[in-house]
């Protein structure tokens, strides 16, 4: 009999390890003819649709029915890659979105157990090396470096992670008001080159903050939405505030409401928008090794299709976007971007482009 949906939310509570137990106690014959037919093959990986088909070939399709929104079903189902080095199946199983879970099954004697994943990555290495030298691993860790960092827990934040951080930060600046020095330290540090932006030693506090950004609400709103920074920058500085706010009255009047609004009560649109509008990106490095195309043994051949020309037309889109945006924040600095490349007849562009 099939399983109660109850009894399929309660299996995905336990280990992996666990529910390919539970699957080998109530499907010992399906799962053995699934597992032999993937050793059969001999050494290799397969993807998810090679799975499904070894699935199908292994299983008819009555018994197929049968299984259908079963543990044993779902297990198979989820699972994105096998690795196979006889008479071992390991696979890397994705229950949903962002979870991930290992398991190395042995085909000869039924037996299962949980990986971590650097235990799935070295037995996966054996494709290639037969063994691995754990002294010669390259292990790059991609972890959050802090413990504390936000970690979103709903799958729909997946690929959404910039508004996932507006909203924490902003929620945490609404019920701390303390966790806004960090934001008011930086404005007071930001500089480049030496040029000191946003903010100079004048302000020293939130209070002050707020006080100087109210008084330079109320001198532009004097003023034509046209007038340059030039004609209202010593006002400015007086109050504490240096380039960076916008060219002319009625952007860096947007930039102060922004702030101030976040100072009365953030909230994650305000916050992305103010960030937004900080001076930051001056300098871009664009990695590029393309190369020849072929399959094999070709990085860093003559291009012979229109990479070139491609990253070239993209570098000179990037360079009128910083331009602009840099000029609307009131700043007179000239960006620089450089093309790494390892195809030889780029070499050549890259002093035109690192000045263009």
């Amino acid at each position: 009999m099939g399983e109660t949906a109850g009894e399929r939310a309660l299996s995905r509570i336990h280990s992996v390890r666990e529910r390919i137990g539970d699957s080998l106690s109530a499907h010992t014959n399906e799962l053995v003819a699934v597992f032999s037919r993937l050793v059969n093959q001999g050494k290799g990986m397969l993807q998810p649709h090679q799975i499904t088909a070894e699935y199908n070939a292994a299983i008819p399709e009555a018994e197929r029915e049968k299984l259908k929104d079963t543990a044993f079903e779902d297990l198979l189902r989820g699972a994105q890659e096998a690795i196979v080095i006889p008479p071992w199946v390991a696979l890397a199983i994705r229950p949903r979105p962002g979870v991930w879970e290992y398991v190395r099954v042995n085909v000869s004697e039924l037996g299962v157990e949980e990986l971590s994943v650097a235990e799935y990555l070295q037995f996966k290495e054996q494709l290639a090396n037969g063994s691995i030298d754990n002294n010669f691993v390259l292990e790059l860790d991609f972890e959050p470096f802090n413990a504390s960092f936000p970690r979103p827990s709903l799958s729909k934040s997946i690929g959404n992670g910039v508004q996932f951080l507006n909203r924490h930060l902003s929620s945490k600046l609404f019920h701390d008001k303390e966790s806004m020095y960090p934001l008011l330290n930086f404005l007071r540090a930001h500089n480049y080159k030496g040029m000191t932006m946003m903010l100079n030693d004048r302000i020293r506090s939130l209070g002050t903050l707020q006080g100087a950004l109210r008084k330079a609400e109320t001198h532009l709103s004097g003023l034509p939405a046209d007038t340059p920074y030039s004609e209202f920058h010593h006002r400015f500085q007086e109050l504490g505030l240096e380039k960076g706010w916008g060219d002319c009255a009625q952007r860096a009047s947007e930039t102060i409401h922004l702030l101030l609004d976040l100072l009365e009560a953030p909230d994650p649109s305000s916050l992305e928008k103010f960030l937004g509008t900080i001076p930051m990106v001056f300098n871009v490095v664009i990695l590029s090794p393309h190369g020849y195309f072929a399959q094999a043994n070709v990085l860093g051949y003559p291009d012979t299709g229109g990479q070139v020309v491609y990253i070239l037309d993209q570098v000179r889109a990037m360079e009128n976007e910083m331009l602009l945006r840099i000029k609307q924040q009131g700043l007179d600095i000239t960006p620089k971007i450089l093309i790494v490349s390892l195809v030889p007849n780029m070499i050549e562009y890259e002093l035109s482009v690192i000045n263009l």
